[in-house]
């Protein structure tokens, strides 16, 4: 390989005319600026559903746009033919800035984490208070990830009528999470789902939880005909057949305005990535208390100034106890 000096001039560099490649490359990037704003639906192999205006547009990502990958509640600009017609591509060229992400690894010991959702407004995290048992574990994982990723948290109990939920809820009482509890009954019947949809109106909600516990189920009820329709039309598009929750999927609310995002079930919820500084600031009550701790505390050690914090009377003790709980999640596997 030929090597220049340190002050290479034009005369130094020589390109063989007639071979490809060899024209000159630019650095500077289109703008875009008629591109159409979507919202993305879906994710499925390389090809990305959008939602553009009243139109389901099948796009791909624009090379200039390298590794960053789009996803599910991305809002991002597109060019290209957006009629939405069978067999046509759009092109997306920009992803806009995030307000939110829902972020997990595989394993605590996996360093590569996975954006789930952007831009969403709260975690739904849905659990059955018995078969299958509860897993605290994963609750308290799934909750990490809401502070981290600037998700507000709301818990949905289902099956209320096999086993109470009052000791489940005394556990999370200290975080002032709010709550829907449901029984099987209700999932059927339509009351449920009207109850937690007054939680949901107006807001972006991603839904999680592990197999079993009625999310799938739950999150029909929400959507009704819009899930039959706008899932029609994405299947359509994609190719694919009936969505079984192999992939997030974004969803229209049936009543109220809002957005219902299905994730697949979930088996476990990997913490490498948290910062136990991000998620201190959803404790607006003890994150203060932080100002003496020493660099790189990690809120359960004995130098940790929100001790004396919460002795001064600046907080409920039950509230750090959460917050350590919490943090402790990082470093424990969910079957410890």
């Amino acid at each position: 390989m030929r090597r220049y000096g340190k002050n290479p001039d034009e005369d130094d560099i020589r390109v063989r005319p007639g071979r490809r490649g060899s024209r000159p490359r630019t650095h500077i990037r289109p703008k875009h600026e008629d591109a159409a704003g979507g919202m993305v639906l879906t994710v499925d192999r390389g090809r990305i559903t959008c939602l553009v205006e009243d139109r389901v547009v099948l796009a791909m990502k624009a090379r200039e746009l390298g590794r960053k990958a789009a996803v599910v509640g991305d809002r991002v600009a597109l060019v290209g033919d957006l009629s939405g017609a069978k067999d046509t591509l759009a092109r997306i060229v920009r992803i806009e800035g995030r307000s939110s992400v829902l972020r997990r690894t595989a394993d605590d010991d996996d360093p590569y984490e996975r954006v789930v959702v952007a831009n969403a407004d709260q975690l739904a995290v849905v659990t059955a208070l018995a078969d299958p048992e509860p897993r605290p574990r994963m609750i308290d994982r799934c909750l990490v990830a809401a502070y981290d990723g600037g998700l507000s948290p709301l818990l949905v109990l289902t099956k209320s009528d096999l086993a109470s939920a009052d000791s489940l809820l005394e556990t999370y009482a200290p975080l002032g999470v709010p709550y829907v509890v449901t029984s099987r009954e209700e999932l059927y019947d339509g009351d449920a789902a009207q109850r937690v949809r007054a939680l949901l109106e107006g807001k972006v909600t991603a839904f999680v939880g592990h197999s079993g516990v009625g999310k799938t189920t739950l999150v029909n009820a929400l959507v009704a005909a819009d899930r039959q329709r706008t899932t029609g039309v994405v299947n359509a598009v994609t190719g694919r057949g009936r969505h079984t929750t192999t992939s997030a999927l974004a969803l229209p609310l049936a009543e109220g305005g809002g957005w219902v995002v299905d994730t697949p079930g979930v088996r476990s919820f990997g913490l490498h990535h948290v910062d136990p500084s991000r998620v201190v600031l959803a404790f607006p009550d003890l994150e203060p208390g932080t100002a003496n701790c020493p660099r790189g505390c990690s809120h359960d050690e004995p130098e940790c100034a929100l001790d004396a914090w919460v002795a001064e009377g600046h907080a409920d003790p039950s509230r750090l106890y959460s917050l350590r709980r919490l943090l402790a999640t990082r470093e424990r596997r969910e079957g410890d």
